[in-house]
């Protein structure tokens, strides 16, 4: 069979994966989403919908919009903006709604992700058995299972293991300057549109990989390709690749950095997000091989599952172990392994986390550098996604080492014992050994829950305000980072063009990076909070929790601070909107707080009433 023909079927049985894993989706893609992470998910609709608009209307999406939190906006390229998935996939949100182009990037993800690790693999010249195993532990990895909880830019990992593929072979020598540089450039600047955080976690490994391959007496070793007489074309492609990025990306890039609402620091509690050393080996309710108790233990882990990264389990670790200290002098297999064990001492956080317990003395050695400028906005359990690729690569090229020292140790034990037939199918033993390692970390199908759907009357009120595509409107309940309903509202109807509040990363009133930026100002809070008070009246369809902040003092959660109604026409002369439109019904507290500050609704249809200001 032709290299071409066994990549194609590969593919296919990858795609088969994929479909199995996200078989629950695919009964109703434009309305089901994976369980557990409503809001990031809600938010990756509202931007695939922000850019299908823009498509639609035959230009790219603006990199800085009032689109979301009008009248002031959002730096999209500080966001998970996913350009070029948004983009590409425009038709089919479209036609068929955000959700259903999520639903298709999430299982592309998965095939795509490991037929890119087998072809790279086979590139490489492992055996198409290693390297359908390598594949189908990348592509379906733990870390890669668990970022499609909400994640979608983190789990759409197509991509790096073909940026390591093109650095290799320039380094090599095996492709020109000129080719492999153009090559780089092009699959760097499309990571960089797809989430920057891989782009770098990729830069690590990449640099590493390097730096152990070189060290063996100054040459790239088992490579064939003595680095000084590669230096030239590799710098040479490397300076290419960076043109290239510069040229596409240079903009953006300067429109997230020095553009408006340019941002610094991390929104987030630096060496929060960073995995637990336990949880390498206690396995999540997403693995078809686990117990109530290690469920409960992911689940109430930091970041719960969707940042639940680092598992492997402990067959697959040990496996992994004896294989880089067996093979050790081959220099493919260690680059690989002190590459995977590096990343994952990384996603270990600055200090050490164990069975849910802190041990801040414990310095490890991201602590050196999550404070520095741009690293402290790096995640750093999210190097698992790259050192379950080494693991990968590792497991790949373990199984073809491993076969010919199976066959010579059975020819000897033959020669020792007639009895013993010598050799009898070493790739079938090695591969099933290699497949018992694996067991663990095999997924069952992602549970799946419903989107929450539009409110009966949200298009009729919006058709009878006949408000102009950009007008801001203000919806009640605010939209906010813990309730963004509203969000996927405006994903699945395309209404309204313009909205106050939202949930997104911006800069607060010092320019340090936040979620939702300053926040919801109190009039905000204080909206919600009479939303909130009209329980008796609230639509079915909102089966979410109230905001956050927003609960009436009865609640566990601190009432918001009283507003006057000269305070709130003062906040909407701020926010500018041109309509208010309540997700409510007449006669509830909101609708009679609403009609005493802007009058009679002008418009009113099911769950929804709306007043022009």
């Amino acid at each position: 069979m032709s290299g071409r023909a066994t990549l194609l079927l590969a593919g296919v049985y990858y795609l088969l994966g994929a479909f199995a894993v996200t078989l629950w989706l695919w009964r109703d893609p434009a309305s089901r989403m994976v369980a557990g992470n409503p809001n990031d998910a809600d938010q990756f609709a509202w931007f695939f919908r922000y850019d299908a608009t823009a498509v639609a209307h035959l230009h790219l999406p603006a990199l800085v919009t009032t689109a979301m939190n009008a009248p002031r906006g959002v730096n999209a390229m500080w966001n998970t903006f996913m350009l070029l998935p948004g983009v590409v996939l425009a038709p089919v949100t479209l036609l068929a709604g955000a959700q259903t182009s999520l639903t298709v990037l999430m299982t592309v993800g998965f095939a795509g992700s490991a037929t890119a690790m087998f072809f790279v693999l086979r590139r490489w010249d492992v055996s198409v058995p290693a390297a359908a195993l390598g594949g189908a532990v990348y592509g379906f990895s733990p870390a890669v299972i668990h970022s499609a909880i909400g994640h979608y830019d983190l789990q759409f990992v197509v991509l790096p293991p073909l940026i390591v593929d093109a650095v290799l072979r320039l380094v090599t020598g095996r492709v020109s300057a000129r080719r492999g540089g153009m090559i780089l450039g092009l699959l760097a600047t499309a990571q960089l549109f797809i989430t920057e955080e891989i782009l770098f976690d990729t830069a690590v490994a990449v640099v590493l990989l390097l730096v152990v391959l070189a060290l063996r007496r100054g040459s790239l070793a088992g490579l064939g390709a003595p680095l000084a007489a590669r230096a030239k074309t590799a710098l040479g492609g490397l300076a290419i690749g960076c043109a290239v990025t510069l040229i596409i990306a240079g903009y953006p890039l300067w429109v997230q950095f020095f553009g408006p609402l340019q941002q610094q620091g991390s929104p987030f509690t630096i060496d929060f997000f960073k995995n637990d050393l336990s949880g390498f080996v206690v396995p999540s309710s997403l693995m078809l091989i686990h117990t109530a108790g290690t469920a409960a233990t992911a689940a109430n882990s930091p970041g719960h599952l969707p940042e639940y990264l680092g598992y492997l389990g402990m067959p697959l670790l040990i496996a992994l172990a004896a294989a880089a200290i067996w093979f050790w002098r081959h220099p493919v297999i260690r680059a690989l392994a002190v590459t995977c064990a590096v990343t994952d001492v990384f996603s270990l956080g600055g200090t050490l986390l164990t069975s849910g317990h802190g041990h801040p003395a414990v310095k490890l050695p991201w602590y050196w550098v999550q404070g520095l400028p741009l690293l402290s906005a790096v995640l750093p359990d999210r190097f698992s996604l790259v050192a379950d690729g080494a693991a990968a690569g590792l497991a790949a090229f373990a199984v073809d080492a491993a076969a010919p020292a199976f066959a010579a140790f059975a020819a000897f034990a033959a020669r020792q014992r007639p009895s013993l037939a010598a050799g009898r199918r070493p790739v079938a033993v090695v591969m099933s050994c290699a497949a018992l390692a694996i067991l663990p970390i095999v997924p069952g199908p992602l549970p799946a829950s419903p989107v929450t759907p539009l409110p009966p009357g949200w298009s009729a009120v919006f058709a009878g305000l006949r408000l102009p595509s950009s007008a801001p409107v203000l919806v009640v309940p605010v939209p906010q980072a813990a309730f963004t309903e509203p969000l996927r509202w405006q994903a699945d109807s395309g209404q309204p063009g313009s909205l106050v509040g939202g949930y997104f990363m911006g800069p607060a009133w010092n320019g340090h990076a936040f979620i939702d930026g300053s926040g919801t100002p109190p009039a905000g809070m204080y909206l919600d909070q009479v939303w909130k008070a009209s329980a008796t009246a609230l639509p079915a369809v909102l089966t979410a929790e109230a905001p956050v902040n927003s609960a009436p003092s009865s609640g566990g959660d601190a009432p918001a601070k009283a507003i006057t109604i000269k305070q709130m026409r003062a906040q909407l002369r701020v926010w500018r909107p041109a309509a208010v439109v309540a997700v409510t019904t007449p006669g509830s507290v909101l609708a009679q707080y609403l009609t005493v500050l802007l009058g009679r609704p002008v418009a009113a249809a099911g769950d929804v009433i709306a007043w022009r200001t």
